[in-house]
């Protein structure tokens, strides 16, 4: 698990450490810093399989823009900065550095425990040419040396590079999930990121693999939607065509003969639920991610329900969550005495940068009742509230 993050000159923050537990969920202001902090984690986990090319951190729910505009602005010298990150996964530290000159055209190159990504690539491609022009001179003195120890350069920079991927393999995959209604509901095939887009693309792939490679997973997804009063059951029907993509959902108070519809007539909140534990679920898709406004299309109450079935599931199937919100009903979910789930505030200080407060649980004095963590919230008692009206 990812226990730790430290993001260095990055948007609207200039230096922040989080120590991360399983569920944490993040609340505050708009235009706080929560998305620059998840779009922070999920440069970091491109540049750790050195993918920081645009169409890669697009299709991970990053907002890309200028180069210099991804650093810090609170200095001038700092937009040439490098952005650096520390994350500690499993007890293992990784240290990343970002660079780029800011020149139209040029790359972004990752520095990853010191060791130069790009230029070990560079390296490897040299060193096989040398070996291949060495080969046609056999007659070289020391020729079976120095063939030997070129070798061992290949063989030293691959293990390098081997030994930190199995160390932050659950860190390279993480994603911003912020699905939308229009391709939730249009089912449409996956993208660039399999087996889910970050959009909710491929949610039909994914239940139609579930349904028949692990169908107690599928069964486990229909279990949970029955948190919804209305849900009797969903199927994907056997006579689809070829190109046709849909389930079909059964309404309990229906009249029999008409139990059935697909989600091009259901309601939004069903479908985002179905998005939810399809990803929470699901062994195909990441171990840590984020989601972007998990309220987004929730009645207060539901709301607070999922947290608690989400929190339960990530446990259950070895998930880590970030979830951001604006909806302080959200935050009833969490239980604070479970060290496994953890609440932030976040903000931005008088000098703009963006900080983050961990909430822990307080023991309610005796003789007074407890307040729950959303109306403490809206009293303004932990914070995150506009004080500017």
């Amino acid at each position: 698990m990812v226990q730790q993050i430290t993001i260095e000159n990055f948007k609207s923050i200039q230096s922040l450490t989080l120590e991360l537990g399983r569920v944490n969920v993040f609340i505050g202001e708009n235009g706080s810093g929560k998305s620059n902090i998840l779009e922070a984690i999920a440069m970091g986990s491109a540049a750790a399989e050195n993918k920081l090319d645009n169409e890669f951190l697009s299709s991970r729910g990053i907002r890309v823009t200028e180069p210099k505009a991804m650093r810090s602005g609170f200095e001038k010298d700092e937009l040439v900065k490098d952005i650096a990150m520390r994350a500690v996964i499993d007890n293992f530290s990784t240290d990343l550095i970002l660079k780029h000159d800011n020149f139209q055209y040029s790359k972004w190159r990752v520095v990853l425990n010191g060791f130069d990504l790009n230029k070990g690539i560079e390296n490897i491609e040299k060193v096989k040419n040398i070996k291949q022009a060495l080969a046609k001179h056999s007659e070289v003195i020391n020729y079976d040396k120095i063939a030997a120890s070129l070798e061992l350069l290949v063989n030293q920079i691959n293990l390098t590079n081997n030994v930190f991927n199995g160390e932050i393999e659950k860190f390279q995959n993480f994603l911003i999930y912020a699905p939308e209604n229009y391709f939730l509901r249009l089912f449409e095939d996956e993208k660039q990121i399999d087996p889910l887009g970050v959009k909710g693309e491929g949610l039909f792939k994914l239940l139609s693999n579930l349904n028949e490679e692990k169908p107690e997973q599928f069964q486990k997804i229909r279990e949970n939607l029955e948190l919804i009063d209305w849900f009797e059951g969903f199927e994907i029907p056997n006579d689809l065509r070829f190109t046709e993509r849909r389930i079909r959902i059964k309404d309990r108070f229906l009249e029999e003969g008409l139990a059935y519809f697909d989600q091009r007539s259901s309601n939004e909140g069903f479908l985002y639920l179905l998005f939810y534990f399809s990803l929470f679920i699901s062994d195909y898709t990441p171990k840590f991610f984020a989601i972007d406004n998990i309220d987004n299309a929730m009645n207060p109450k539901l709301a607070s329900r999922l947290v608690q079935q989400l929190t339960q599931l990530a446990k259950e199937h070895d998930k880590q969550v970030i979830m951001t919100t604006h909806n302080p009903a959200v935050l009833d979910g969490l239980d604070l005495k479970d060290d496994e789930q953890r609440l932030f505030v976040i903000s931005r200080n008088k000098l703009g940068h963006t900080k983050a407060l961990r909430i822990t649980h307080k023991p309610t004095p005796e003789g007074q009742e407890p307040v729950r963590l959303s109306e403490q919230f809206l009293r303004g008692y932990i914070g995150g509230l506009p004080k500017n009206f």
